[in-house]
């Protein structure tokens, strides 16, 4: 009965290993993503710089300013509405970004024209 039962624990050995091995993969890869969702995912800069450092809360998104470079954490709405409401409250801005790229320059002058 030894025999069969150390024959038995070669034979999953691997498959041990094999989960063990992804589950430490799949920690060590989700840490870096998890880090990214809590980071800034928006940034802006502004037409007209602000003095030192400011805060900006706007329909519950809070902007961190520093100049004329903002940035905040991902909404739940489309950039081009969180760009508006961020015009809203501070004026044009020259630069309005996600880590998917810029706003367009028909989408920016949408946005800016939330200012007037």
């Amino acid at each position: 009965m030894t025999a069969n039962t150390s024959g038995a624990l070669r034979q999953l050995l691997p498959a041990i290993l094999a989960l063990v091995g992804t589950a430490t993969s799949f920690t060590v890869t989700a840490g870096p993503a998890r880090a990214a969702v809590n980071g800034p995912f928006y940034s802006a800069t502004l037409s007209r710089p602000m003095e030192g450092e400011q805060k900006v809360i706007q329909k519950g998104v809070l902007w961190k300013c520093e100049g004329a470079e903002c940035s905040a954490p991902r909404d739940t709405s489309r950039p081009a509405i969180v760009c508006a409401r961020l015009v809203q409250k501070v004026g044009p801005v020259t630069r309005f970004a996600t880590p998917q790229g810029d706003l367009g320059a028909e989408d920016l002058a949408k946005c800016n024209g939330a200012a007037d």
